[in-house]
């Protein structure tokens, strides 16, 4: 629910540039060099991009989405929220600045509403609902004043897509949040996929954002994997060392039933991890990683390397797990008590269905170790 709030309450806008080659040129590098998670080298680009276009709110908001990409890596560290609100504040006043001498300034806007709308995404992430929805308010006027004034900017549907099919999708999903609802206009699902879909396939600067959420929300709501899949291909063949996208894929495969190919996309994410890749030194991306190959190696029946890699998930998890044990955690204690079974290694097996038991209860975890107690 937190995730659908948070994406409600987002307002992503890029702004139709129009100050030149040089100028596009900069914003796109250092773009795709946030998607790649090289961001000393983003931080650089826009660096430069503000030097030579101070007057132009454009280099500092993506200054700012460095930072929300090194949130994103890793949401539960939030070392990262003081100096991202900050940079926020910096473009919002900005764009003040630029607004109080012309109200029309469509990049002014655009910036406006998106830092707006980054600010409230982040908030309800950290569970601040009422200042995101106030967020989520302010930040749409000015995004549709925005649109009314350059209708031709296909990357601001990217925003209106986003808030359409989730207006529509939360309050059938989530009664308890319809009471809040009342204060945003109506959504309607079909007209945001169209919008998102047709950011993605034909936005200049917002495209890679509008892939990002068809794929997610195909995977997530609409349990559609071949739609999440193609949008997860274009992602990972532009951005082939961003661990988010890859991840996903990752995911997206396992549900297609294809278990073998989401291994490889794991393997491939361990060795980024080993070799230091940005983004992929980290025990929870390792965890999943170990956790999947791990599952293939079991349905070949290679029990002794299933075995490696579910003991891996074991020691990551318990290094990762804060308030409760994880769904990894539980399902590879489950796993290897099972592998222990079937090789008629009872005293190993017991050990691990025992230790389920003391654990809190995941799916059918309890009523599987106990049919399995008895049994032996």
């Amino acid at each position: 629910m937190k995730k659908t709030i948070s994406l409600l309450i987002l307002f992503l806008s890029v702004p139709l540039f129009s100050q030149g080659t040089v100028f596009d040129s900069l914003a796109q590098k250092g773009i795709k060099e946030i998607y790649n998670i090289k961001f000393n080298d983003a931080e650089s680009t826009f660096r430069q991009l503000i030097a030579d276009y101070p007057e132009h709110p454009a280099g500092r908001f993506f200054l700012a989405m460095i930072d929300w990409w090194k949130i994103l890596l890793d949401l539960d560290n939030e070392s990262y929220d003081d100096i991202f609100f900050e940079k926020l504040e910096d473009v919002i006043y900005q764009c003040d600045e630029i607004l109080d001498d012309n109200p029309d300034n469509v990049d002014a806007l655009f910036f406006k509403g998106g830092a707006i709308g980054f600010r409230g995404r982040l908030r309800a992430y950290r569970e601040s609902w009422i200042k995101a929805a106030d967020d989520g308010r302010e930040a749409l006027p000015i995004v549709e004043k925005a649109a009314l004034l350059d209708s031709t900017n296909v990357d601001v549907q990217l925003g209106f897509g986003i808030y359409n099919y989730y207006a529509s999708v939360i309050p059938e999903r989530y009664p308890l949040i319809k009471p809040l609802m009342i204060f945003f206009p109506s959504g309607d699902k079909a007209k945001g996929l169209e919008q998102l879909s047709r950011t993605a396939m034909q936005g200049k600067y917002a495209k890679n954002e509008a892939r990002y959420f068809l794929m997610t929300l195909y995977y997530s709501n609409e349990n559609n994997y071949f739609e999440a899949k193609k949008y997860a291909d274009l992602l990972v063949n532009d951005f082939p060392d961003n661990p988010t996208f890859q991840r996903w894929k990752g995911r997206i495969m396992i549900k297609l039933g294809d278990y073998h190919s989401s291994s490889k996309i794991f393997n491939d994410v361990l060795i980024k991890a080993a070799e230091n890749y940005p983004g992929y030194d980290n025990d929870k991306v390792r965890r999943e990683a170990a956790y999947y190959i791990a599952v293939d190696y079991r349905n070949r029946n290679l029990s002794d390397s299933s075995k490696i890699f579910f003991n891996k998930t074991v020691e990551l998890s318990e290094k990762v797990d804060k308030e409760e044990e994880s769904g990894f955690l539980i399902n590879a204690v489950l796993y290897l008590g099972m592998i222990y079974d079937g090789e008629g290694n009872t005293e190993m097996a017991r050990r691990y269905y025992e230790r389920l038991l003391e654990m809190r209860e995941y799916g059918s975890s309890h009523t599987l170790a106990k049919e399995y107690l008895d049994k032996n």
